[in-house]
């Protein structure tokens, strides 16, 4: 996989994919993710405006704040949610899946690192 994975805002979601399709690929489900936030926004307009304010929601994955940590080090997060809360935001998807981004929530001042994991279980697919 590319050190950064990119796709545009512009592009049609994809439809009827298999487990393979969706996490399998050269992506590694990121797209998949990022495709679900976007489905998500037009589902929960509350939960998109909150995330487009700069909020770090919950969602199916590890990186949601809802309180800031005592400690100052950051939280750790997956970039499956960093893919699931650009598309929550409208964003298009833009991923560096070599290095750790760093994000602030709006809401709560909460650091949190986001960085490759492994992919999930066919069984437990985040969606």
């Amino acid at each position: 996989m590319a050190e950064r994975l990119q796709r545009s805002i512009g592009l049609p979601i994809r439809v009827g994919l298999d487990w393979a399709e969706r996490w399998a690929g050269l992506d590694k489900g990121f797209i998949f993710c990022w495709e679900k936030g976007r489905e998500l926004r037009v589902e929960n307009p509350e939960l998109a405006s909150r995330a487009e304010a700069g909020e770090l929601v919950p969602l199916g994955w590890k990186g949601g704040v809802e309180k800031k940590l005592k400690v100052e080090k950051p939280k750790a997060g997956t970039l499956f949610y960093l893919a699931t809360w650009q598309g929550l935001r409208g964003q298009s998807l833009d991923i560096d899946v070599e290095n750790e981004t760093i994000v602030v929530c709006s809401r709560t001042g909460q650091k949190v690192a986001f960085k490759a994991g492994a992919p999930p279980d066919e069984e437990e697919d985040g969606g």
